[in-house]
């Protein structure tokens, strides 16, 4: 029995039915070329032989008495009928279904949160896809994991021992535990231990003080010497009020999914060509489809839009199961014009957030207290739903982007595409990374080389790839 941290929980704590906390991904698969059978009977197989080495999909929650502190994770059998289910997708006009198809169906499952009382995953195999171009059969796959149980640094190491790099996988040994998978703890136990726990945090923090308040002392000066609304000059600053757009409203359970591909090869040169990392460059994506949706509505505003990106806390090498990351912003830029100037203000964005995180992910807390917090998140969650702050307030734009790297499953299974989407309550703008596999590029072709002008290269790519999931939003 493990209890979550105080960052594991609150994604508990803030899930509502409007606002689920789940990440969900979403993957075309092509199988081999003869393949028969049931792909989801195959991946049922598959999923029980990698448990050994995938702690996150065979434990569930374990609530406090009185929900009184953060909830525990004991271990726990997946029932892989139940986690693993099969779709047949609507045909159309008598032929296999399409991408768009795919994606309703997605929107339709996405807003189903998990059930807490089973491990918190699921796994949902779509049959009935069109042929790919060149006449294999194709399966979907959307999986849903909690954040509670992963980030994204935790969901690259469980997909790392799911998947594989060859068609033959790699055997895995299973040692049996020799833990006792039943808890019978009574109340005086419980209190003892919960009790103790938060005592042994509280001194953890009184302990790091000293060192934490110098190091924000020196956060806070960096941030405030270059923030617009403390020295009145004009400059890339991120310590900044977001504008109110018509994107802020009180979200409902209803979703949209659209994805897009994007060639990595291509945002790389662009990035190289003018000194920018991928990172740069999807956030250049995003704020141009933006500026674009905006602007054909004439409801652009004149500052600039604000975006949460998130930030690992995790040192090199910690595939742990929990959530070592933090949030920051960076201004879009999307009151700039000129494609490249907007790409420098992101590059001057970026590097301000750098310079100012370089300082505080060392101190930044993913645990702490949690005696009565459980109460105070969950009615603190009810009050901001009932006050409608979203819609009188700006809100940060959430930037995501999925991605894929050639892995298969047994026999020969090719991840053809790998599109993530957002697991909560935000609009936000998804963007799909495309690799190489095999010397050759997967899924439609660019059909365009990389120019030197930004410009003309740029408007191409959010021309096919955001402008089509921001013509989703109303």
């Amino acid at each position: 029995m493990k209890q979550l941290s105080g960052l594991d929980a609150s994604f508990l704590y803030l899930e509502t039915p409007q606002m689920p906390m789940h990440v969900g991904a979403l993957h075309v698969f092509e199988l081999p070329a003869g393949y028969k059978g049931k792909f989801v009977t195959a991946l049922r197989k598959h999923m029980e032989s990698r448990l050994p080495v995938a702690p996150e999909l065979r434990r569930k929650l374990w609530w406090m008495p009185l929900n009184m502190a953060n909830p525990a994770w004991v271990d726990a059998v997946p029932d892989m009928k139940q986690h693993i289910v099969e779709i047949k997708l609507p045909k159309v006009n008598g032929a296999g279904a399409g991408m768009a198809e795919l994606e309703t169906a997605v929107s339709q499952l996405h807003p189903v949160l998990l059930d807490r009382s089973r491990p918190l995953w699921k796994f949902h195999v779509f049959e009935g896809l069109a042929p790919s171009p060149g006449g294999l059969r194709r399966v979907g796959l959307y999986s849903q994991l909690h954040h509670a149980a992963v980030d994204g640094q935790a969901a690259v190491a469980l997909a790392n021992a799911i998947l594989d790099v060859t068609p033959t996988p790699r055997t895995i040994e299973a040692r049996p535990s020799g833990r006792q998978r039943v808890f019978k703890l009574d109340m005086t136990e419980m209190l003892r231990g919960v009790i103790g726990l938060q005592a042994h945090k509280v001194a953890e923090i009184v302990r790091k003080l000293p060192s934490t308040v110098g190091t924000l002392k020196d956060a806070a000066r960096s941030a405030v010497s270059t923030s617009s609304l403390v020295t009145g000059k004009k400059g890339v600053s991120n310590l900044t009020l977001a504008p109110r757009t018509a994107l802020n409203g009180t979200v409902t359970e209803g979703r949209a999914f659209a994805a897009v591909s994007l060639p990595l090869s291509e945002l790389k040169a662009l990035g190289r060509a003018h000194e920018a990392t991928v990172n740069d460059m999807v956030l250049m994506v995003c704020s141009s489809a933006l500026r674009r949706y905006f602007a054909k509505r004439h409801t652009l505003p004149r500052k600039s839009l604000i975006a949460a990106v998130p930030i690992s806390l995790r040192e090199k090498g910690d595939t742990r199961s929990d959530n070592q990351a933090s949030m920051s912003l960076i201004s879009l830029g999307t009151q700039l014009s000129d494609p490249k100037k907007r790409l420098a203000h992101i590059k001057s964005a970026t590097a301000a957030m750098k310079g100012t995180m370089g300082n505080l992910k060392s101190i930044l807390p993913t645990d702490f207290p949690s005696l009565g917090l459980p109460w105070l998140m969950e009615a603190a969650t009810a009050l901001y739903g009932k006050a409608r702050v979203a819609v009188t307030h700006g809100q940060a734009v959430q930037p995501r982007r999925g991605s894929h790297h050639g892995r298969v499953l047994p026999g020969g299974t090719r991840l053809h595409h790998h599109q993530q989407r957002a697991g909560r309550g935000d609009q936000v703008l998804r963007v799909e990374r495309r690799e190489r596999v095999r010397g050759r590029p997967r899924g439609a072709g660019c059909g365009r080389r990389v120019g030197a002008s930004l410009g003309k290269t740029h408007a191409a790519i959010v021309s096919r790839a955001a402008w089509r999931v921001m013509e989703r939003l109303p």
